[in-house]
Parts: structure tokens; C-alpha cells; sequence
């Protein structure tokens, strides 16, 4: 019964070194996988247009039990950093896995086009790779807040009561991209 006791404790040990962020990668710089069929390879710029343009993608991060969650959410892609930024509440599955472990994947898809068969769809997607990390800047929060909100609406009185309402409730928190890849897809 000793045995089983200390071989969890070491298991427990284990796992909360390897979901430490704060510990560099084992392996050193990771190397990222290029798209496999290099013709339909978005260029940055036009990865970057797609996370500009578009209004929502699904955040990935490392969930419960090493188990993938992904959740559709809101973006603001600033061009002044680089970062893209998100909001939500302070607790939950979302933010207990990206403060035990900052990796996450955030992909995206443009509209697209219906393709001549009336029936597939041709768009082009982008992931970005990268790490979370929470706003703490209560005026840097505020701003990016303003900014995200300003690609919904234009209602400014709206934007600064639901600001006012909930601010001090929200979570600001962003993706520093490590890796963006884009690809063209045609359904059929």
C-alpha cells in the first residue's frame, strides 16, 4: 500500500513540473511543422489580414486530464504588438488550464466562397501557436476592451456602460504568437 502511495506522489510531482510554464521546454525550440501541401500556404501578411478581418476563431488549450478544450471566442488582433487578445470571466475550465499550462493553439477561418459545385466551400484558415498571457494593466485593459468591442459595434455609450458594468469582472488575457500557418481550402 506504501508503494502505491509514493508512486502516486511521485506521479503528482511529474505532473505539475511538466505543466509549470514557468519551466522552458524540454526539448528545447520547438520546431513547428510547416503546412503539408505547400501550394495552398497562406504568407503571413495574409494570415495576419484573416486574423484582422475576422470576428471569431476557437482557442485550444490544455484542458482537465491533458485533455484538447476548444472554445469559440471573440479576438482583437492589435497590430502594435502582435498579441491577440481575448476576454471572458475570471474562473473557469478556460482560465484554470491556460494559468496551469500557457500553450494554446487559436485557429481561424474566413468566410469563404461557395465553389462552382453549389455545394463545397472554398475559404482559407490560419492557426497561431503561442502562449497566454493575462492584462493586468487595468488602463491597457480598458483600451483593448474599447478596441475589441469598437469591431461589434460603434455605440460608444454602450461600450463604456458595459465597461463600467463589467469591468471589474473581466478577464483580459492574449496569445503571443510563436507560430502562424494559413492554408487554402477547397472542400471538394
Amino acid at each position: 500500500m506504501l508503494l502505491g502511495v509514493g508512486v502516486w506522489v511521485c506521479l503528482a510531482a511529474i505532473e505539475r513540473y511538466f505543466y509549470r510554464s514557468d519551466i522552458p521546454d524540454i526539448m528545447g525550440d520547438i520546431e513547428f511543422r510547416d503546412v503539408a501541401r505547400a501550394k495552398q500556404a497562406l504568407s503571413e501578411e495574409e494570415c495576419l489580414d484573416i486574423l484582422r478581418k475576422e470576428l471569431r476563431g476557437v482557442l485550444s488549450v490544455n484542458g482537465d486530464h491533458g485533455y484538447p478544450y476548444g472554445m469559440p471566442i471573440n479576438h482583437y488582433y492589435n497590430d502594435d504588438d502582435g498579441m491577440i487578445y481575448f476576454h471572458g470571466g475570471k474562473k473557469g475550465h478556460r482560465t484554470d488550464s491556460f494559468r496551469k499550462d500557457d500553450r494554446a493553439s487559436y485557429c481561424v477561418m474566413d468566410k469563404g466562397t461557395l465553389s462552382e459545385d453549389g455545394w463545397s466551400l472554398d475559404f482559407r484558415s490560419v492557426i497561431v501557436f503561442g502562449r497566454i498571457e493575462e492584462v493586468n494593466d487595468p488602463e491597457r485593459m480598458i483600451d483593448i476592451v474599447r478596441r475589441l468591442s469598437l469591431r461589434f459595434t460603434d455605440d460608444m455609450k454602450y461600450i463604456e456602460d458595459e465597461i463600467e458594468r463589467h469591468g471589474s469582472h473581466t478577464l483580459m488575457f492574449a496569445l503571443r504568437p510563436e507560430h502562424i500557418t494559413g492554408k487554402r481550402v477547397n472542400e471538394s
